[in-house]
């Protein structure tokens, strides 16, 4: 290690032989002969002194590069126009390829690792556009991303926000979380003829799900003339896009009072029938069993229950627990929607699980077809945590 003809620190990999992705664990790093600053922009070369390319450094963190760009060494000579390029490519897919702006005004514009910026979330709210940084360089690039997208969104505001579990596994020191400010506007975002009140940047992840956007309307869908279940609802976007299309009945329930206010205020913004339940979903559904109305449709969408290879087998067994309660409340011939945001774990384990959950619920089980997120969420062939929400509809005998 040392310096680079620009002052730029230079880091040696410990070996000439790196698979492809997007992350260089600290195992495949040589030790430094110098300071470097946690959050660094640094260059990249192998252990023959050849270079590879650039990186945000982070030696409090297992994951101790974040790859930027493996081009030349003058890619990153600007920074600032770097990142303008990046987020610009990523946001010509979702404006102009996928065309999102003309059934919504809230998706992703950036999805860190899936639009080779990894460590960096970007939604867009209305005119509020989050950033998520879960990588400590990104964070130290802040100011740099915010002119990048004002360039592409003039007037939005830009709001950041540092999820807990990378403030953990990033050692965030105490000098920088001083300096986040609590996200505290709100605005109004459209998604498939709904309109919903949030606070971007507050709650849950960025403030709004875009990933569960045409799982949302898929769902809707099939509801009609159905008796419709949501269980983990959070502020309502399968319940109420269920309700607006034709469902019987709809029952959402959540744990979070805050976000049921959050789906309540959206189902009277919309003028929609739903009944909103507080509750934890396992004592819930024990205490539909036997009852008479049972539904015909039920969405099963927990938080992630996954968050670390330690608690795989404990956060397994609760996927296995609810999805069984959920199949076995559902009535002779109801189709479910299960879903699992826990990016460590693989599809086949998940449906694996789901067929599980369905012997120990003595029904039979048919699966329909699988879903995931939306393509405002590109995935990586390399990087298989890309594809970390993973869902399958379902029929019940």
């Amino acid at each position: 290690m040392g310096t680079s003809a620009d002052g730029r620190a230079v880091v040696r990999l410990a070996t000439d032989d790196l698979s492809s992705g997007p992350w260089v664990y600290g195992r495949h790093v040589a030790p430094a002969d110098r300071a470097i600053e946690d959050g660094s922009l640094v260059e990249v070369i192998d252990e023959s002194n050849r270079f590879l390319g650039h990186a945000l450094y982070n030696a409090a963190s297992d994951i101790r590069l974040r790859w930027l760009s493996r081009g030349r060494k003058t890619d990153l000579d600007r920074p600032r126009e770097f990142l303008l390029k990046r987020l610009k490519d990523a946001d010509t897919l979702r404006r102009r390829v996928l065309k999102l702006p003309d059934v919504t005004n809230v998706y992703r514009i950036a999805h860190a690792e899936g639009d080779d910026l990894p460590g960096l979330i970007v939604d867009r709210m209305n005119d509020i556009l989050v950033c998520e940084h879960h990588a400590l360089g990104f964070w130290k690039l802040r100011e740099d991303v915010q002119w990048a997208l004002e360039q592409l969104y003039p007037g939005a505001r830009v709001v950041h926000r540092i999820p807990q579990g990378a403030i953990d596994a990033e050692n965030y020191p105490r000098r920088e979380l001083d300096q986040l400010i609590e996200a505290q506007d709100e605005t109004i975002i459209e998604e498939h003829g709904l309109r919903y009140e949030v606070r971007p940047g507050a709650g849950h992840k960025t403030g709004w799900f875009c990933d569960q956007r045409d799982n949302r309307l898929a769902m809707a869908q099939l509801a009609q003339g159905r008796d419709v279940l949501d269980i983990c609802c959070n502020a309502g976007g399968f319940a109420l896009q269920a309700a607006r299309h034709g469902a019987r009945t709809v029952r959402g329930v959540d744990i979070d009072e805050v976000v049921l206010e959050r789906a309540r205020d959206a189902a009277q913004l919309n003028q929609l029938e739903v009944d909103f339940i507080h509750s934890d979903a396992f004592p819930y559904l024990r205490s539909l069993t036997g009852e008479t109305g049972r539904p015909g449709l039920v969405i099963v969408d927990p938080h992630k229950l996954i968050g670390s290879r330690t608690a795989f087998e404990s956060g397994l067994a609760k996927y296995l627990d609810l999805n069984a309660l959920a199949f076995g409340v559902a009535r002779p011939g109801a189709l479910v929607a299960s879903f699992s945001c826990s990016g460590l774990l693989q599809e086949s384990q998940f449906i694996g699980m789901l067929f599980q959950a369905a012997r120990r619920a003595g029904r039979g089980l048919r699966l329909l077809g699988a879903m995931e997120a939306g393509p405002d969420h590109p995935q990586r062939p390399d990087f298989s945590r890309s594809r970390y929400l993973k869902g399958a509809l379902l029929a019940l005998d």
